[in-house]
């Protein structure tokens, strides 16, 4: 894949005089239209050491408006970052609509150095690159225009790049050596590259890869390259989704998971309480368990309004320390979340081990709320649901113990609650209008529903549907649910 980046590229200091100030001021103006746009730029700055990646990223940072920019050099992960997800970090920094974000350093970094060095296996970088190409698909789809730039040097010229830096007493500081290291490992380094680059060079977003022999024609190169697709993506209309694949049939008896469950299950008071107390003591002690502190987490409970998901959640944070659980109620996004994937504002609120976070509701708002009322296109649920598998498999590879909870509910049994709730002073403010009208979209909302426990509950993360016509029996079943999965875990 290096071929061409070989050849000895350079430009002349007339040329480099010549095309850079109308390329400055033609980045400006691309720069000022896109902040009025509605999509972000995401551009990745990758490549061998002492190529010129950070001195690159300085030049676009010069040319443009750093205020738009945000700029991020990763080095090794913080314990903070190390105690949750890979990509966890690499979610935080995503530039808003409208506005730059260069990494120099990015997702494949680690992976890329982990296989290098021995300490990971082909097929394991293979899986990486495969999650990574789907990460940048989903960016794409949310309208992200992703460019990524690999910075090239024969072995020849590292030599006498890391040389020609190390000699100069102004540069030398920008030689460790490690840099050395990686130079002896170079045609491990180059196999490995091509390996990564191959597989998710794609055609929405593939490698470019640079000479980085001569600095004027790098940094040129990349300067009118990101102009280009810049001020292509501005001209031309929104992409258009991919085609939407044949949604699940409906069963001919009409039957599914919902009807199938049995909702007639009810609890005693004292059998009630005496379990209570039991799972509550068990809970509590198993977060005190020193494993414990190896692990995260989270929590999702969905299901119908007025199924009682607030009363289960209450009963499970009675039993934990106020200082290690978090509860995330989710409603509509704000701006800042609209500016972002919709998946942005679950990721930065996953917890650090040794804690909880508790959604009351969550990612399946995507396709549950979003779906029926029509707030995002076919398109976008339809694959929301392979985004949400992966983003779940993500994080229960991080040590994360995952339970979902669908709480169900009759018709019936809802109308009875929404009476009571609105009949009731202290009660009152848990019903709205738009309650009374979710009602109305019931056969649509079901639908919705027995697709989503179809299509994501898998072996990873599995949904518990939770029987709560008696909310004691249902409370009771998912306090000894989770009691029962983390004990395991532990």
């Amino acid at each position: 894949m290096f071929e061409s980046a070989e050849l000895g590229h350079k430009i002349t200091k007339e040329v480099w005089d010549t095309e850079l100030p109308p390329l400055r001021e033609a980045l400006l103006d691309a720069q000022f239209d896109l902040n009025a746009a509605k999509f972000p730029v995401i551009i990745l700055v990758a490549g061998v050491d002492g190529s010129g990646k950070s001195e690159t990223v300085n030049a676009l940072n010069e040319w443009m408006d750093p205020r738009h920019i945000q700029t991020h050099g990763l080095d090794e992960p913080t314990d903070e970052e190390r105690e949750r997800p890979h990509m966890w970090r690499y979610w935080r920094m995503l530039p808003p609509k409208g506005k730059i974000g260069i990494f120099d350093g990015s997702w494949y970094t680690w992976p890329v150095l982990e296989r290098a060095y021995g300490r990971m296996k082909t097929s394991d970088l293979d899986q990486d690159m495969a999650r990574v190409a789907r990460f940048e698909q989903m960016l794409i789809h949310e309208g992200a225009l992703v460019l990524k730039f690999w910075m090239h040097l024969s072995k020849e010229n590292q030599k006498k790049r890391l040389k020609s830096l190390e000699k100069d007493p102004k540069t030398r500081w920008r030689v460790t050596p490690r840099d050395w290291k990686h130079f002896e490992m170079y045609d491990t380094f180059r196999q490995v590259a091509e390996r990564a680059l191959r597989s998710t060079s794609t055609a929405d977003s593939p490698w470019i890869v640079i000479e980085a022999t001569d600095p004027r024609y790098q940094r040129l190169t990349v300067g009118k390259i990101l102009l280009e697709k810049l001020r292509a993506r501005l001209n031309e209309p929104a992409p258009q989704p991919p085609p939407i694949p044949t949604q699940p049939l409906v069963a001919l008896d009409e039957l599914n998971v919902l009807k199938a469950l049995d909702l007639t299950k009810r609890m005693d008071k004292k059998d009630y309480e005496e379990a209570l107390l039991t799972l509550q003591g068990r809970l509590n002690l198993l977060t005190r368990h020193n494993n414990f502190k190896k692990h995260s987490v989270v929590l999702v409970f969905e299901g119908v309004d007025a199924a009682g998901k607030g009363g289960s959640i209450r009963r499970i944070t009675q039993a934990l320390d106020a200082r290690i659980y978090q509860i995330q109620p989710v409603a509509a996004p704000t701006e800042e979340e609209r500016a972002q994937p919709y998946l942005w504002r679950f990721w930065r609120n996953l917890p650090r081990r040794g804690r909880f976070m508790i959604f009351d509701r969550s990612w399946y708002g995507r396709v549950l709320v979003e779906r029926v009322e029509g707030f995002c296109s076919e398109a976008d649920w339809q694959r929301a649901y392979s985004e949400i598998n992966e983003f779940e498999l993500q994080i229960e590879r991080s040590h994360t113990i995952l339970l979902k909870f669908w709480a169900s509910i009759s018709q019936e049994e809802q109308l009875r609650r929404f009476e009571e709730r609105q009949a009731t002073p202290f009660k009152r403010f848990k019903i709205t209008e738009e309650d009374w009208r979710n009602r109305e979209k019931w056969p649509a909302y079901e639908r919705a529903i027995c697709d989503m426990i179809d299509r994501t509950s898998t072996e990873i993360a599995p949904w518990t549907l939770v029987e709560s016509e008696d909310k004691r029996y249902g409370r009771i079943k998912i306090l000894r649910t989770l009691v029962q999965r983390v004990e395991d875990e532990l």
